[in-house]
């Protein structure tokens, strides 16, 4: 019998075929009391798994790179977390097995950060699959992970972790579901860099029968089970007729009445050039730098090897516009010579920019390094610090840019709402804004970008959201400078049109996302973008907001 479940739509794209299942570990091993004597080899033990699981996930960085590979050396950094580490080796010395020190030692650190209200206690998938590596390796048991099959199918999970993702076969897996997740966590992001339709925060999405068809509409969030053949033809058709107006469509972001939209790809190293190059951007508008502090998390790279990385992505846009983003340590991306180790709540605490002001080293070392980097280019560079609050942080910074020579542009990013609110005088020490728009939501609602349970107010249709970002867009409209969104909520090509409507000077997404964004904008004229922003922003919900600007974008 059809029926359609509704999830949170996060990657374009149609996908349609069988379910199967994420495979899982023992999660639990049991629990029993060992000799002292053999403490020190179940020490010997941990450790070598630690390392061990460490390492693989740093080889499957290595092997995915770009943005994948800075999710998984952030989580080969929390494998080897010290404290962690010699959690286990206390719980070893009065007599648990290996396996199991690791499991309880997990266990109590989750429980700690969700008691203090951490930042890091909504990434469930990501910490659990770290134990779940280590324990499986420790019992010799298969590792969980995407199923083994001869066909292509839908994935489904209660939530992927990044090491999954970010080596999925699209030709294998047609795109994916989860039960748990938000439209800005990490695999959600991995998904539109792979160009796989995913569903996430979608109810019952673990009790999905093995081997049943479904048809995944990553754009609306719909899951369709047991489509008949006359639905599946029609989506196909559709995805098809999408696909070949999307091959179609090329040249800069503009409106059809001509108003000019630069659509730029949001990277995380040299890796994703090649991808942003083939799908046209116009440009960088979010280079995340964190990729090359995340290799050793005990000391920064050396000036020379950050002129190197830099290099190779400036060069691949002569004469375009790369925005850089200065490091943006701390919260889910702890190094340990920047960030602090016993902070109550790091997402409220020192990060970003606060980090780089108490490290003036690294940050000058940084922004020499692209000073550098871009000499004798014809590159347009532009330099932002990551968390700023109000005029002060940007002044800081725009000084730490001058004091190291830099000729590009200085500019902040609005993902604290103070920031927004103070647009105009922030705008007094730096020449341009971008809005990343999944920190500005995370940041206003209270509401953790990793968990599925609310997701509804990561939703960067939430009408809060949108006057934030009008807000911002003015402010920046009356200074005379520039105001781009480099968050996820760019990548969506109906809000790319409203945010055009509300103000927005350029648009940053995943690479597969501009080819929908370039085609949605030529259809409609700056006129509809504005109204279909006056419409959202008259709204009460994040549903409603998308139903009125789609209704004014479609001429009814």
């Amino acid at each position: 019998m059809t029926e359609t479940l509704q999830g949170v739509g996060v990657s374009h794209g149609v996908a349609i075929g069988q379910v199967r299942h994420m495979g899982t570990a023992v999660l639990e091993p049991e629990a029993k009391q060992i000799p002292t004597e053999d403490a020190p080899r179940e020490q010997a033990r941990a450790r070598q798994a630690v390392d061990a699981v460490a390492a693989d996930l740093q080889a499957r960085g290595n092997l995915a790179g770009g943005e994948a590979q800075a999710v998984l050396d952030a989580q080969a950094l929390m494998a080897q977390d010290p404290e962690l580490m010699a959690d286990v080796e206390r719980r070893i010395a009065v007599g648990s097995s290996a396996e199991r020190a690791v499991y309880d030692a997990f266990a109590a650190y989750r429980a700690l950060l969700a008691a203090a209200g951490d930042y890091l206690a909504g990434r469930v998938a990501d910490l659990d699959d770290v134990r779940n590596r280590i324990v499986a390796r420790l019992m010799g048991v298969p590792m969980p992970g995407v199923p083994d099959s001869d066909e292509p199918y839908v994935l489904f999970a209660r939530d992927l972790a990044p090491a999954d993702t970010a080596l999925l076969d699209p030709t294998l897996v047609l795109g994916f579901v989860t039960e748990e997740g938000g439209p800005t966590s990490h695999s959600a992001i991995l998904a539109r860099a792979l160009g796989v339709p995913a569903v996430v925060a979608m109810p019952g999405a673990t009790r999905m029968a093995e081997g049943v068809v479904v048809a995944v509409d990553g754009s609306s969030g719909a899951v369709i089970v047991d489509p008949s053949q006359e639905t599946q033809e029609r989506l196909r058709g559709e995805a098809a007729e999408r696909k070949a107006a999307l091959a179609a469509s090329s040249g800069p972001g503009q409106t059809s009445d001509g108003h000019r939209v630069p659509l730029l790809a949001n990277i995380g190293g040299p890796a994703d050039v090649p991808a942003a190059v083939e799908m046209g951007a116009e440009g960088v508008g979010l280079f995340r730098t964190e990729f090359l502090f995340l290799d050793d998390s005990k000391k920064a790279p050396s000036e020379d090897a950050q002129v190197e990385a830099y290099r190779k992505v400036l060069e691949a846009f002569p004469e375009g516009r790369v925005v850089v983003r200065v490091l943006d340590a701390g919260a889910d991306k702890p190094l340990d010579f920047l960030t602090p180790a016993d902070e109550p709540n790091p997402a409220l605490g020192v990060r970003g920019l606060r980090s780089l002001l108490e490290h003036p080293e690294v940050l000058r070392t940084q922004l020499r390094a692209l000073a550098r980097a871009s000499e004798g280019l014809p590159v347009h560079l532009e330099v932002m610090a990551p968390m700023v609050a109000d005029r002060q942080d940007a002044k800081a910074f725009a000084d730490a840019c001058r004091e190291a020579g830099l000729q590009a542009k200085f500019g902040a990013m609005v993902e604290i709402p103070s920031a927004a609110l103070r647009a105009r005088s922030i705008l007094q020490e730096v020449e341009f804004l971008s809005l990343g728009t999944n920190d500005l939501a995370q940041y206003a609602f209270a509401a953790d970008r990793q968990v599925g349970a609310v997701a509804r107010l990561q939703d960067p249709w939430q009408p809060a959201l949108l006057d934030l970002i009008a807000m911002s867009a003015e402010a920046a409209r009356a200074t005379g400078k520039s105001c781009g969104v480099c968050g996820e909520a760019a990548s969506d090509p109906v809000l790319a049109c409203v945010l055009t409507g509300l103000g927005v000077t350029s648009l940053s997404m995943g690479a597969a996302s501009i080819p929908y964004v370039r085609s949605k904008l030529s259809k409609v004229t700056l006129a509809q973008c504005e109204r279909a922003a006056a419409a959202a922003r008259a709204t009460d919900s994040a549903a409603d907001a998308r139903a009125a600007a789609s209704q004014v974008l479609s001429g009814e």
